[in-house]
C-alpha cells in the first residue's frame, strides 16, 4: 500500500491507530518507517513512566505533559516554522514541534499508559482534555486552562469580536486531528515554497473530512502556482458552493471568468 492508503487504513481500525496514521502522513515527504518509530517509541515511554507519580491514571494527564517538558519537549519557537514541526518523527527527534504534534505523542503515550486523555480541536492552538474535567490542557507545557483562559486564548488567536462557544471545548475525533495536521503541514510546505509537497497536503485535507471553502480556495492556489488553471478551475467552483460571503462570491466568479478567458497550457 502507498503511505496514503496506510494512513486511511489506520483510520479504519477500531479504535483507530491515530498515531501510526500520523506517522504514515510523515512517510509521504519523508523517509521514515513507522514500524520502526513506533517500536521505537517504547524508551520514551519507559522514560516518561519512571517520572510519574502513582496516582490514579485519571490524574496523570498533567503529569503526563509535565514529564515531557522536563524531558525537553517544547513547542518550536523558530521562525518561520519548518515542516518538521508537524513531521511526527521529526518532533519526536528534535523534541520540538507544533502544539498538534506534542499532543499526537502525548495522546499516544496516554493510551499506552491507560491515562484518559483527549483532543480538542480549539481555534488557533490543539488543546488537550481529560474526560469530565472542569478545564483543559495546553500540550505544550500541561498548564490547566479554565473558561476564562481559553476566552483569552480565542481573543488573542481570532481578534475581540471572537466569542467563546461549546463547539470550541469539545473532544474531537482521529480523522479531524489529521485533518488539521495535514493543513498545518500544507501551510508549512507553502512558506517553505514546496508546492508539490502542500499539494499532497491539500489532497489529503480533502479526503479526510467534509473540505470548507478556504480548503479548496488553498488548493486552487496551489494549482494556480504549478500552472494548472483546469484544476484550478474545480476548486474555485467548489470554493464558490461553498461560501456564503458575497464578496468572496464576487471574487471567485471574476476569477473563473478570466480562467475561462486563459488558453489552457496543458
Amino acid at each position: 500500500m502507498t503511505p496514503r492508503q496506510s494512513c486511511f487504513a489506520c483510520l479504519e481500525r477500531e479504535p483507530a491507530s491515530l498515531f501510526e496514521a500520523a506517522l504514515w502522513i510523515a512517510a509521504e515527504h519523508d523517509d521514515v518507517q513507522p514500524p520502526r518509530v513506533l517500536n521505537a517509541l517504547g524508551n520514551l515511554l519507559q522514560q516518561v513512566r519512571v517520572g510519574l507519580p502513582e496516582w490514579p491514571v485519571q490524574e496523570l494527564a498533567q503529569p503526563l505533559l509535565r514529564r515531557l517538558n522536563e524531558l525537553d519537549f517544547h513547542e518550536d519557537d523558530d521562525l518561520p516554522l519548518r515542516p518538521q514541526t508537524a513531521l511526527l518523527h521529526r518532533v519526536l527527534q528534535r523534541r520540538r514541534g507544533q502544539p498538534l504534534s506534542l499532543a499526537l505523542i502525548a495522546l499516544e503515550l496516554a493510551r499506552r499508559l491507560e491515562i484518559p486523555l483527549l483532543g480538542v480541536n480549539f481555534p488557533g492552538r490543539f488543546l488537550l482534555r481529560v474526560p469530565g474535567a472542569d478545564h483543559l490542557l495546553d500540550p505544550c507545557s500541561g498548564r490547566r486552562l479554565y473558561t476564562h483562559d481559553c476566552r483569552e486564548l480565542l481573543l488573542r488567536q481570532l481578534g475581540p469580536r471572537a466569542e467563546l462557544s461549546a463547539a470550541h471545548l469539545q473532544p474531537c475525533e482521529a480523522r479531524q486531528m489529521l485533518q488539521r495536521l495535514s493543513r498545518n503541514l500544507r501551510l508549512l510546505h507553502l512558506q517553505a515554497e514546496d508546492h508539490l509537497a502542500a499539494l499532497k497536503d491539500a489532497e489529503r485535507v480533502l479526503q479526510l473530512g467534509p473540505p470548507t471553502a478556504l480548503d479548496h480556495l488553498a488548493r486552487a492556489e496551489l494549482y494556480r502556482q504549478l500552472d494548472c488553471p483546469q484544476a484550478e478551475r474545480y476548486d474555485l467552483e467548489h470554493a464558490l458552493l461553498l461560501t456564503d460571503d458575497p464578496a468572496q462570491r464576487l471574487q471567485l466568479s471574476q476569477r473563473l471568468q478570466q480562467i475561462s478567458q486563459t488558453p489552457a497550457l496543458h
